[in-house]
């Protein structure tokens, strides 16, 4: 598993030797864009591979799917913030008066906790794995304040960076806000117990509608995704879904 893993953060690639040099040289190019600096995010297409791109528009359409439903979106598992940074352009394009579409991110910002015997061991991982820069938080928290600054409203906050362990701040989150209605979860803590534990806490906070992501779900590498979903929601009450842009991540709409 080593192979697969990147230098920094254990990422895991299955990308081919070959495609991992051409994406190194994509990230040389954009490192020495000769683009301007007044022109460089609009022209950020450039440097989206196939892969990168699809994605987005994987939560392009899962974000459709939720815009005539009443409720907040979370993740769990937020890392570096792509997605929720994604989120937040989309609630701008979609409906950029929705107060009541806040954007909710769990995590440690300090990798994997809570890593056991049911997490297999193809992935290599341990506590701490998968961590990110120190003080990264404060980083994400900027970006998506300015993708609020961007749009209408941007003097009501509508984001949230929960820093911990989700077995305990998931739950807290919740008894704090009883009036929490959830239109989109999205799953990507990777392993069972963090990802058992925000299903059992969100799972009352459901409604028939309620659209979940899973990233890892059947996935060899990350068993305990789909184990913990097993045994919270039952694979037989699902309908799973995946879009044909992506391989991975899949989706199920509460019926």
């Amino acid at each position: 598993m080593d192979e697969i893993k990147t230098q920094k953060h254990d990422a895991i690639v299955l990308s081919s030797q070959g495609e991992k040099e051409l994406q190194g040289r994509f990230v040389e190019l954009l490192k020495s864009t000769p683009v301007p600096d007044d022109e460089l995010l609009p022209n950020l297409g450039l440097y989206l591979s196939s892969k990168s791109f699809s994605r987005m528009l994987f939560f392009y359409e899962i974000y459709k799917m939720i815009v005539d439903t009443h409720g907040v979106v979370m993740e769990f598992g937020v890392r570096w913030g792509q997605t929720l940074s994604l989120l937040s352009a989309l609630r701008g394009i979609f409906e950029p008066f929705n107060r009541h579409r806040k954007i909710i991110g769990f995590d440690t910002f300090e990798g994997f906790r809570g890593t056991g015997e049911i997490d297999g061991n193809r992935s290599n991982i341990k506590d701490g794995s998968f961590s990110v820069s120190a003080d990264y938080e404060g980083y994400l928290s900027e970006i998506l304040a300015i993708q609020e600054a961007l749009n209408p409203i941007p003097h009501l906050r509508k984001f949230d960076l929960i820093k911990g362990d989700a077995v305990k701040t998931v739950p807290a989150y919740l008894k704090d806000h009883p009036e929490t209605t959830v239109s989109l979860a999205i799953f990507d803590f990777d392993i069972y117990k963090p990802t058992k534990a925000a299903l059992e806490a969100v799972k009352p906070h459901l409604f028939k509608g309620s659209v979940l992501v899973f990233d890892e779900l059947c996935d060899d590498i990350f068993p305990g995704e789909t184990v913990a979903v097993r045994e919270v929601l039952g694979l037989e009450n699902l309908r799973i879904k995946r879009m044909p842009m992506t391989a991975r991540v899949s989706y199920a709409v509460i019926e």
